[in-house]
């Protein structure tokens, strides 16, 4: 215990500070050298430090200012590489990975075909139609025009979902007769997507895109027919009031004397409905290989937008794309 006490009596303690010899016989602290990447500096009289705000401040906006600009580029490359993804064909989709087609786009788009004719090429007989597949390219809705005397006229608008609209994997049967008319009737598949899209205005148009139920005949340079358009909500969603079709509240305000609540301008709100409309697509053969059974052409639908189950009266949306099929 006693050697101890020499000991921290015959050197100085690493909690207090050295004295220099070299200024007499009144010692005075030493100036401690504390790196200046933290902002420390001397104040000149060499005991005394001091932190300069100002130079954390600006170090710490700047370097905020390279993270900022470093992620800005990184999500601008990503997302402009998952907007215009390289269109593949079949084969080259189904050599690809998880991971390669995850976040690139490719699922939002149908193949191409490498190595087709021009036109329809295939005989006359009964076809199965696999992976069927539609992708739009354009959506536009028919507008009121602002000018006195202006007719309806179809607006670009803005697509506010995600890279989740194309139709894939629909089967339907075609046949193709003697003078080489075709008859397509869908079946079955991933045959309706919701999409919703924004108007110059602001107002925003959700629409069911569907071909359910098609049968399209005509020729190869245009075979058109009608489809259902279903609801775009079912009859057991509820409104923020509560009302749906089969299920809910019948009114949204009490029913007094007289059945004001049922009057016709609130006939709309309280009396959902859920029935269906019919759309009309025409489509184009533009190009098919008889050796793969691959082909390829070009659409156009036009079809009603959602009602809110019946509250609102429905726009009239086309839809424009390309579209992919292969026969078996």
């Amino acid at each position: 215990m006693a050697a101890s006490v020499v000991a921290a009596k015959a050197g100085p303690s690493l909690l207090q500070p050295k004295l220099d010899a070299s200024a007499g016989s009144s010692a005075s602290l030493r100036p401690v050298s504390v790196s200046k990447a933290f902002g420390l500096r001397s104040n000149g009289g060499g005991a005394r430090l001091t932190c300069s705000m100002e130079d954390i401040v600006k170090r710490a906006t700047d370097v905020g200012k390279v993270a900022v600009a470093t992620a800005a580029a990184t999500l601008l490359v990503a997302g402009t590489a998952a907007a215009n993804p390289k269109r593949l064909t079949y084969d080259e989709v189904q050599a690809q990975t998880y991971l390669e087609v995850k976040g690139s786009g490719t699922a939002n788009q149908c193949p191409i075909l490498s190595g087709g004719d021009g036109g329809f090429k295939f005989k006359p007989g009964s076809y199965s139609v696999k992976k069927f597949c539609l992708e739009p390219t354009s959506f536009t809705v028919k507008k009121e025009s602002p000018f006195k005397g202006g007719g309806d006229q179809y607006v670009d608008t803005k697509l506010m979902t995600r890279l989740t609209y194309t139709l894939d994997e629909i089967e339907a049967d075609l046949s193709v007769d003697e003078k080489g008319n075709l008859k397509l009737v869908e079946k079955d598949g991933i045959d309706y997507a919701a999409v919703t899209v924004q108007l110059p205005g602001g107002e925003r148009v959700p629409f069911l895109f569907t071909i359910k139920e098609l049968v399209a005949t005509g020729s190869p340079d245009g075979f058109s027919g009608s489809f259902l358009v279903p609801s775009y909500r079912g009859s057991s969603f509820l409104d923020p009031k509560g009302r749906g079709g089969s299920t809910g509240y019948d009114n949204a305000v009490a029913l007094p004397a007289g059945g004001a609540g049922d009057e016709e301008e609130l006939g709309k709100e309280n009396l959902k409905d859920t029935s269906g409309s019919t759309g009309n697509i025409t489509l184009k053969v533009a190009e098919s290989n008889t050796a793969t059974g691959e082909i390829a052409g070009v659409f156009e639908s036009i079809q009603p937008s959602d009602t809110d189950l019946g509250s609102k009266a429905p726009k009239e949306v086309k839809i424009q794309g390309i579209w992919y099929a292969q026969l078996d």
